[in-house]
């Protein structure tokens, strides 16, 4: 709703509907061999969007299954060109992708070559990560409206491509103490270059401001470092348990840092040269609790949906044991293993319900965007031509959101 000069964030999303629609959807793409799995993300991606109503309206999302699908041959094709050149670039530098496993028996240079090839193929699907990152998110924002405006975002998944690679190694050479810089750097790439209508985002701020963010994770590197030092000394006991507490509040430290680094930069987003503003308030605490709440309830409906597949398949081996009818007990394990994977559908269905979808919540509730009358000055702009829609993204198993 509107106060004032504030437009707040609203998400209507219930636990039900969104848990039937996954279920419904994993069922289909299991049925399917994994193909409808990209009608599925368009289904649930529709939902969400929908959901979020930012001032009351709600927000549309128009990409297709279709689309993500011919997306999804199209990058296949330019993998395996690019894997095939990959091939014959190896061979002549007598490495081979198809013999990453040597023989027993093998020479060390046979192994030395295995060992290339591995590295120099991890190597080179790196960049492919990185563009399919971006024009994922391209392809999510082409397909994204408010108030009858689409978002939209510049191509430039190649500067992004080589500025994720040298933030990455600058991050890994600085035993992560540079990685706020390249947290801030890539994030402001993208928003510099994201468009609302005719209106272009811009990133302000300094990258050194999100070492606020990084405090509990920095503290819980340090106390892990510190027993080490403790558990090296003698004191194993100790030092173990220094350790645990230190690898908990790494795990705390980290989800603070992805929570409170995008908060922090949100509050320094502007629109429309500066005329629109935003705030992020979302609470760490809130997202550990709704996640440690689902996770639970998770389990619980997972393992509640794993037991009558427990059960069939202890019946169909002991028909087996039994020197049983052959017939019962093919069907036996059939039945059996359509249950174990309904169980994981479910599973699926219920991580979506319980977790993912009350902390998305969370954070969209806790925005604002002040300033919203301006919204009235901005105009329609021409859409994003994406002919192979996120199919990278799909290919390399980089997705976007849900």
């Amino acid at each position: 709703m509107e106060q004032g000069d504030t437009l707040e964030g609203r998400y209507g999303g219930q636990r039900g509907p969104i848990f039937l629609l996954v279920l419904q959807t994993g069922i289909l793409t299991v049925l399917t061999l994994g193909i409808y799995r990209f009608w599925a993300k368009s289904r649930v991606r529709r939902y969400v969007w929908n959901a979020v109503q930012p001032g009351g309206d709600p927000m549309e999302y128009s990409g297709t299954g279709v689309e993500k699908f011919i997306g999804f041959l199209i990058a296949l094709v330019v993998l395996a060109v690019y894997l095939g050149l990959l091939q014959v670039l190896l061979t002549f530098a007598g490495l081979s992708l198809l013999d990453l496993v040597p023989d027993e028996g093998a020479s060390e240079a046979q192994i030395f070559a295995s060992i290339g090839a591995t590295y120099a193929t991890l190597i080179a699907i790196i960049p492919l990560i990185f563009i399919a990152q971006y024009r994922g998110r391209r392809y999510m924002l082409s397909r994204t409206r408010w108030r009858g405006l689409r978002f939209g975002m510049d191509q430039a998944s190649l500067g992004y491509m080589w500025r994720a690679i040298v933030y990455s190694v600058i991050t890994v050479v600085s035993f992560g103490v540079l990685a706020p810089l390249g947290t801030f750097q890539l994030e402001k790439f993208k928003t510099d270059r994201t468009w609302y209508g005719d209106a272009q985002f811009e990133q302000g701020g300094r990258w050194t401001m999100l070492y606020r963010a990084a405090s509990v994770l920095f503290f819980g590197l340090g106390v892990s470092i510190v027993g080490g030092v403790v558990s090296a000394s003698g004191s194993e006991g100790l030092g173990i348990t220094v350790m645990v507490v230190g690898a908990v509040l790494i795990v705390i430290g980290f989800v603070h840092y992805r929570l409170q680094s995008f908060a922090i930069m949100a509050r320094h987003k502007t629109l429309d040269d500066g005329a629109i503003e935003f705030e992020a308030l979302p609470q760490t605490g809130r997202v550990v609790g709704h996640y440690i709440k689902g996770s639970l309830l998770t389990m619980l409906v997972t393992i509640a949906a794993a037991i009558p597949a427990g059960v069939i398949f202890f019946m169909a081996s002991q028909i087996g044991a039994a020197g049983g009818f052959g017939g019962a007990q093919i069907f036996s394990t059939i039945i059996a293993v359509l249950s174990y994977v309904v169980a994981l559908v479910m599973g699926g269905a219920s991580t979506m319900a319980f977790i993912t979808q009350p902390i998305f919540g969370h954070i969209v509730e806790t925005c604002v965007v002040r300033y919203p009358e301006h919204f009235d000055t901005i105009q329609q702009r021409a859409a994003d031509d994406m002919p192979d829609a996120e199919g990278f993204a799909d290919a390399l198993d980089v997705g976007g959101a849900f």
